[in-house]
């Protein structure tokens, strides 16, 4: 598989079928899912990955596997997607890694990394990140990617509305 991003400890890649398992011990951990207030079936988690596979058709780039680089562990998923913000599409650095990796640096590694990305390849001028209120720890990753709050907003999922912060940041500074 062709390397996208590397940082000191990670690769990036596109995620593929062979993905799946390690999606599942991801997208169906109901800790790792607390800001989405559930964790996915098997056929969300199938969703979720053909979507990330439309993504790097439409666009080059998506969320992508995360893989430590010494053990070729998938330890998340992170990457560039385009989210609707109140009607405006954004370049957003999202991410989740699995539970046993949380804590490690990981995160903050290959967003700087995604952010770099998106500003030199992609010849983006702004992205955001957008994280739940309750998440504490994504908001940690965005502030150590020297992003700032921009604006709060509400998003309705699953049949609730959850407040979000838009963390943003400028390629000029």
């Amino acid at each position: 598989m062709k390397k996208i991003i590397e940082t000191e400890r990670l690769y990036l890649r596109e995620m593929d079928q062979g993905d799946y398992k390690d999606l599942c011990e991801i997208l169906q951990d109901e800790e790792v899912m607390y800001a989405y207030e559930h964790a996915f079936s098997d056929e969300e988690v199938q969703d979720w990955l053909d979507r990330q596979k439309e993504r790097y058709s439409q666009y080059g780039f998506g969320l992508w596997a995360a893989i430590d680089r010494s053990s070729g562990a998938f330890v998340g998923q992170i990457g560039l997607t385009m989210q609707d913000v109140e009607g405006t599409e954004e370049l957003e650095i999202g991410y989740q890694f699995k539970k046993k990796y949380w804590h490690q640096g990981y995160a903050t590694e290959a967003a700087k990394a995604c952010k770099e990305y998106a500003f030199r390849e992609l010849n983006q001028d702004r992205v955001v990140s957008i994280i739940r209120d309750n998440n504490r720890a994504s908001q940690k990753v965005a502030e150590r990617n020297g992003m700032k709050v921009e604006k709060t907003f509400v998003k309705h999922y699953y049949g609730m509305d959850m407040p979000h912060y838009v963390y943003s940041i400028r390629k000029d500074g």
